[in-house]
């Protein structure tokens, strides 16, 4: 019997079970460890997900903007499919990021939702590489929609020192919490944020790394079959 071709990599399967060890570790010293804060009471624990979820939505777009720099230059499908992926999971991740924000604002702020320049610029960086997964999504994968979504990808990713320092620059309503400047952490808060911090570290890495090994795989049976169908005509004619 021939062995199996689609055997998970060494390197996704270790990563994949850190990511479990982690999560195990996070959720029990963001329940068990971690104080409940004394205003905003349990939903404050919502800090210790949405926070590490924006830095992962930063790191899954600057992968999106690298992997378009690449294939723009390199035309080459590793690099393409590190875009697509990085542009996905960092959309993922903005969408955890929009989704505990506003849950955490109802508290905080009696508000769901407020034009404040934080949350604006980052629903912004979100409709940017949605457009890109819609177009790399529905308009196909010529070369033609490629370059076209490498341009949005690379115009997202100039967003991300704008949501970063919107706060300092135009102020607002969105809290500085972990710096000393918002009065900093309780010392048995931190734990729980470093811990999420490696998490959300690990799972964007596996995520992006699964997506990309997957995108290029679609890209080259596509190759294939566009050649299969190429040398069919020629024998045809």
């Amino acid at each position: 019997m021939a062995p199996s071709t689609t055997r998970l990599p060494t390197g996704i399967a270790l990563l994949g079970a850190l990511t479990s060890v982690l999560v195990i570790a996070t959720l029990w010293a963001v329940f068990a460890h971690a104080p409940v804060e004394r205003q905003m009471g349990i939903v404050q624990k919502i800090f210790y997900f949405h926070v590490p979820s924006a830095y992962a939505m930063y790191v899954g777009f600057t992968l999106a903007m690298i992997g378009s720099v690449g294939h723009l230059w390199k035309r080459q499908d590793k690099w393409d499919a590190l875009a697509v992926a990085g542009a996905e999971v960092g959309l993922l991740f903005c969408a955890i990021v929009l989704i505990t924000g506003p849950l955490w604002a109802r508290k905080a702020w009696g508000v769901y939702w407020t034009w404040d320049p934080r949350l604006t610029t980052t629903l912004l960086a979100g409709m940017v590489f949605a457009a890109f997964v819609v177009l790399r999504s529905v308009g196909g994968a010529g070369e033609a929609e490629k370059r076209f979504a490498s341009g949005l990808g690379i115009v997202g990713f100039f967003l991300l020192p704008v949501i970063h320092y919107s706060v300092q620059r135009w102020r607002g309503q969105h809290p500085t919490v972990i710096t000393r400047a918002g009065g900093g952490l309780h010392p048995d808060m931190r734990p729980a944020l470093w811990l999420g911090f490696a998490l959300f570290t690990a799972l964007v890495a596996l995520l992006v790394w699964a997506r990309a090994r997957a995108e290029q795989a679609r890209l080259g049976l596509a190759a294939l079959e566009t050649e299969a169908a190429a040398q069919g005509l020629m024998e045809d004619a």
